[in-house]
């Protein structure tokens, strides 16, 4: 079963009183962004939880979850590195720098090296073809003009921060399938 931070718990009900009480399934993509980044990936009972949460079948949340590459349904290592090898980023190095991270990491796409540290993927558009060859890393932060060089760097630079856990994880979990339905009764109630 998963369990949630408070401020996780928070978050998720930040997003979905954006919608109106009866469209609360629009905050899916928000509300599994969540559970991602506190859990690190997204499994059968991470899908179950969501789609417990936004009143939603559960394949419904599947397929979000599948369909776009941001959503991790298996378990990644510590920095997923997603490599744009669309037109623009290949025909500006894309491929190249999605070449060399295979070599440097000793991997290929949708691969984890075996000591967990990185998972490369190959992305779609980041919307960045200037910056090209561009890539993610954990979906969150853009790396630009990936050279040879600036791919080195940014190994040593993820490997170096290894013992920091980069997902946020607290000690203080709350069981959140309770907190939701009591929230439900309260709006009932009202």
């Amino acid at each position: 079963m998963v369990e949630l931070s408070e401020k996780s718990v928070q978050e998720i009900h930040r997003n979905i009183a954006k919608y109106p009480a009866d469209q609360k399934q629009a905050a899916v993509m928000a509300v599994l962004t969540i559970v991602q980044d506190e859990t690190g990936w997204l499994d059968a009972s991470a899908i179950a939880l969501v789609a417990q949460i936004l009143d939603m079948p559960p394949i419904a949340v599947q397929e979000v979850a599948t369909f776009y590459n941001m959503y991790n349904t298996k378990p990644i290592g510590a920095f997923k590195l997603s490599v744009c090898t669309n037109l623009p980023c290949e025909l500006s190095g894309g491929l190249r720098a999605a070449l060399y991270l295979k070599e440097k990491l000793g991997i290929d796409f949708n691969e984890t090296t075996p000591c967990g540290t990185f998972t490369l993927v190959e992305g779609e558009c980041m919307g960045a073809c200037a910056d090209a060859p561009v890539a993610l890393v954990n979906n969150k932060r853009m790396c630009s003009w990936l050279s040879n060089d600036r791919i080195d760097q940014l190994l040593a630079e993820l490997s170096a921060s290894q013992g920091v856990n980069q997902v946020a994880h607290t000690s203080e979990k709350t069981p959140v399938i309770q907190e939701f339905n009591e929230t439900k009764e309260m709006g009932n109630r009202a």
